[in-house]
Order: C-alpha cells, then structure tokens, then sequence
C-alpha cells in the first residue's frame, strides 16, 4: 500500500477523533453551558469545531489546501495558547473522563494534521 494512502487515511482519524470531540464539546455547551471557555461570546470549541470542519472537507476533496492550513494553524495557535494558559494556571481547559486537559490533545491533533499533510503533498507518489 502507498504511503501516501496510508497518511491519507491516518488524517481522515484524526480528523474524526478531533471531530468527536470538539463536537460532544459543542453539544454540551449548548445544552448545558459552561462545556467550554469563550472568545467573547464565542465558545472556543465552537470555533475548534470549525477549525475541524473546513480542512477535513478540504482533505476529502483533496483542494483548497490554503484553506486547510489556515484553519490548522489557526486551531493549533488557539490550542497552544489555551495549553500554556493551563499550564500556568491562568485559565482552565475542558478535561477528558481521565482527566487530560483537551487543549493538549487538540494542540497534538492539530500539529500532527500540519506535519502529516506537509508530508503528504511533499511527497504525493511516495510507496
């Protein structure tokens, strides 16, 4: 099998995984608030939300690769930020069931679909 069909599909998982959770994020903001901090009146996991939606369309359609990685490192900045904030203390991210802050994992899921993607288009007939 390609490598490249191989990165192909290791980003449609962890566009899934990100989409999972930024969406059951969203849901329980809405439903029962506080899920997550905001941006203004904005829910941050609305905008991560987003941030996921617009390049996994891109990844499908293989276009609009600008889109993708603007919405990537817009994520990855906002989940870094969010991640050094939490490491000082200075704000709280929402958590897993075992804890784990999940501006960290979005902070790796977002930097893994930049380098991976990075990867795929540099090398695109990689066996």
């Amino acid at each position: 099998m390609r490598t490249n069909t191989n990165l192909y599909w290791i980003i449609n998982i962890l566009f899934l995984i990100g989409l999972f959770g930024a969406g059951s994020l969203v849901i329980t903001e809405f439903t029962i608030g506080n899920g997550c901090p905001k941006f203004g009146a904005v829910p941050a996991c609305l905008i991560i939300l987003i941030c996921f939606i617009l390049p996994f369309v891109s990844h499908l359609f293989k276009k609009w690769n600008l889109i993708y990685f603007i919405f990537t490192a817009i994520a990855a900045l906002i989940a870094l930020v969010a991640s050094i904030m939490q490491l000082v203390d200075k704000a709280e991210c929402p958590k897993t069931d075992s804890g784990i802050p999940m501006c960290y994992i979005s902070l790796l899921i977002f930097t893994s679909l930049i380098i991976l993607k990075k990867i795929q288009l540099q090398y695109p007939n990689s066996k």
